[in-house]
């Protein structure tokens, strides 16, 4: 007996999967666009705890009835911002992100533990639910992806220089703190449209396991984030495609298969040595 679904090819063409692959194109553009600059900030720890401080904005949503991107998204930006004006240098990042990520991470629980609804949504919350999605979730995420891009586009240079050289870039003018504030801004947004795919336990994989796989083949910014991005759109896309054939989560599939891309950058930069 085969284990492949012999309907899994209808399943493709469901309305579900076609908003779930609508969603992995422009979570890749987003996701792809920020992971460089993730890494070379050194902002991975901040960006890896942006998903778990949004955990109690989604279990709060819950209990007052709202969207629970809605209260992610609101808790993950206020997060960004407090992490960003206190963590003005990586080390000082560090703690301000550890500090806020454990006050997040109980304050969740705690309004998990308040409604068995809350707590019947901690596993898509925290793993991910991204055939869940809705037309009006996509129309979202193609709205900040033009948001995100026409910023990047006006404040690229400052914040390429301010990311690779934080201490030239403050001696030539550079408004360091404003560019904090708005990197940890616009990388909350990011980690908001990401969660549904993945979660946030496994936001990482869509995030900074492509970028880091791309800085390995790519020699520039640009062309890093572009590969970043096809990495992380092949993770998506194969992992529905492999979800709808046999029986296994997509958001496992996925993290699979970004994982494995990373595993063969690095076997091929210790080659190529």
């Amino acid at each position: 007996m085969s284990i492949i679904d012999p309907h899994w090819m209808d399943t493709l063409t469901a309305p579900f999967m076609v908003h779930a692959f609508m969603a992995g194109l422009f979570i890749s553009i987003a996701a792809g666009a920020m992971g460089y600059f993730t890494i070379a900030r050194h902002s991975t720890f901040a960006a890896h705890a942006l998903a778990h401080i949004g955990l109690p904005g989604a279990t709060g949503a819950v209990l007052l009835g709202i969207p629970v991107s809605a209260g992610l998204g609101l808790f993950a930006l206020g997060g960004a911002l407090v992490i960003g004006a206190l963590g003005k240098k990586a080390s000082q990042r560090e703690i301000a992100t550890g500090t806020v990520l454990a006050f997040a991470t109980g304050l969740g629980l705690f309004f998990a533990r308040m409604s068995s609804s809350a707590s019947q949504q901690m596993q898509s919350i925290l793993f991910g639910s991204i055939l869940t999605i809705t037309k009006g979730q996509v129309i979202g995420f193609l709205i900040f992806d033009l948001v995100l891009l026409t910023v990047l586009a006006v404040i690229y240079r400052p914040l390429l220089f301010s990311s690779l050289d934080e201490q030239v870039a403050q001696a030539r003018g550079v408004p360091i703190g404003l560019m904090n504030l708005v990197f940890m801004a616009i990388m909350a947004g990011v980690i908001t449209i990401a969660v549904p795919a993945v979660g946030t336990l496994l936001i990482f994989a869509l995030v900074i396991t492509p970028a880091a796989t791309a800085n390995i083949f790519a020699a520039s910014p640009l062309r890093s984030m572009l590969l970043s991005g096809l990495i992380c759109l092949v993770s998506i896309w194969g992992g529905l495609v492999l979800s709808a054939m046999f029986p296994a989560p997509p958001s496992f599939i996925i993290v699979t298969i970004s994982t494995l891309f990373w595993a063969l950058g690095k076997g091929w930069e210790a080659i190529s040595r």
